[in-house]
């Protein structure tokens, strides 16, 4: 059954999820679209294309200095583009796919442009079966930030993100689950921080990396 769009106040176009070829394509042709996430709405652009990025830089109007984190269809693609150890490993398990964001060192081959130079990625695993099979399509990890412009409160409804994000190509049609940032872990460093509070808390990560 096709998906009713909804009139919207611009001419961006609502994709159903059974439409998700047509929203590869839009991502391949280094256009910007709007997803929904388990945690917020998103907005999301081919990672290996640095014309990509710098249309999804210029839609939410959001500085070079600032990295873009990436969303992996799963661990496999996790791995090529991130060094992983055991206790990223074991949160990787236990939390993803889930609203956990892993702050993780790059492979040496990752392009310097994706990250800014920097040698981190903050990676997020598909939460869906339709953003996982959206990203095996494209061929690639996407860019995945939260549908706003920078700086500023992130859209809740789709009327709000084509109002904000007039540049957008497309976008598909669904609702976010939890409504709530992910929680971003800092998996580099000797011992694992937080640097954003999310649905995932420390007491659930120490029980993660002992086994419980």
């Amino acid at each position: 059954m096709r998906v009713q769009r909804k009139k919207m106040k611009t001419t961006m176009k609502l994709y159903g999820l059974n439409e998700l070829t047509e929203l590869a394509e839009l991502l391949r042709q280094d256009g910007v679209i709007s997803v929904p996430t388990d945690t917020v709405y998103g907005v999301c652009a081919r990672m290996d294309h640095e014309e990509a990025q710098e249309n999804l830089r210029n839609i939410k109007h959001r500085p070079e200095t600032k990295a873009l984190p990436l969303m992996c269809a799963d661990v496999r693609q996790i791995r090529q583009i991130a060094l992983t150890d055991e206790r990223s490993e074991k949160l990787i398990a236990a939390f993803m796919p889930g609203p956990v964001t892993l702050v993780l060192k790059k492979r040496e081959e990752v392009p310097a442009f994706v990250n800014g130079g920097m040698d981190t990625l903050a990676i997020r695993m598909a939460s869906s079966k339709e953003l996982e099979e959206l990203i095996r399509m494209v061929g690639v990890p996407l860019y995945m930030t939260s549908a706003n412009q920078s700086g500023q409160p992130v859209c809740t409804t789709p009327e709000e993100i084509a109002q904000s994000c007039p540049g957008l190509a497309g976008m598909m049609d669904g609702r976010p689950s939890f409504g709530q940032a992910s929680t971003i872990i800092d998996c580099t460093q000797d011992d694992i921080r937080i640097l954003r509070q999310g649905p995932v808390t420390m007491e659930m990560i120490e029980k993660a990396l002992k086994g419980e």
